[in-house]
């Protein structure tokens, strides 16, 4: 067998290799010239303050709004007409409902008699609803079953 431990001139080439390499330093490129037509499309205005309006006239945008999109235009059409975003749109309509209107149902009473009568109700047509489901599903599996040749 070959000795193993005599690995000098092998060793010593890959040393040379190594110290042939010297550091390379990174070419600098320089800018290219700026566009003299460039500059003017940089250079940005002041931004304006942004235009608060009154309820008349977010009221005057908002009902073309909704006749548009009950004529069966799109709501992004229709917000696009009225030249709002759509953001301010919804901003707008929530802030234009009434706050009796979104609690309505939460503030009227109900007796504590309807609503025991009303969920006795509501499990009697649960119930008649979980036995039309499991006779169609029996009846769906055993279709499968005789296709599939398992009965």
């Amino acid at each position: 067998m070959a000795d193993e431990s005599n690995t000098g001139p092998v060793a010593a080439a890959v040393v040379a290799d190594a110290e042939v390499k010297p550091p390379t330093a990174k070419k600098l490129r320089s800018r290219p010239p700026q566009k003299a037509a460039a500059e003017p499309a940089q250079q940005k205005a002041p931004a304006a303050k942004p235009r608060r309006y009154s309820d008349q006239e977010r009221n005057g945008k908002l009902k073309p709004v909704e006749t548009q999109v009950s004529e069966g235009n799109t709501l992004k059409n229709a917000i696009q007409s009225a030249g709002i975003s759509e953001q301010t749109h919804y901003h707008w309509k929530g802030a234009a409902k009434p706050v009796g209107k979104k609690d309505a149902k939460s503030t009227k009473p109900v007796r504590a008699g309807d609503e025991l009568a009303d969920l006795v109700e509501l499990e009697e047509e649960n119930q008649k609803l979980r036995k039309r489901l499991a006779e169609k599903l029996r009846g769906e599996n055993a279709e499968l079953r005789k296709r599939l040749g398992l009965d």
